[in-house]
């Protein structure tokens, strides 16, 4: 089967996921205790969500927090 160009590619076909995390791999992740990631999630200071009555946070957004906090000093 040729592909006239109709078909995308299999890496193109799908979007990249990113990798949802919970409080225990963000807490690893930060070097942090992971109440103080509870507490941060529920203040707002890290961005995250709930699913199912439990947090998580998504690895890319994480990332972009971090970086944002290092280029404000």
């Amino acid at each position: 089967m040729q592909n006239n160009g109709a078909e995308p590619k299999k890496d193109e076909a799908r979007p990249q996921r990113t990798q949802i995390m919970t409080t225990k791999e963000i807490a690893k992740y930060l070097g942090v205790h992971e109440m103080t990631v509870y507490r941060w999630l529920k203040k707002g200071v890290l961005p995250g969500f709930k699913i199912g009555g439990r947090w998580r946070s998504k690895k890319d957004l994480l990332d972009s927090f971090l970086v944002n906090k290092i280029e404000e000093k």
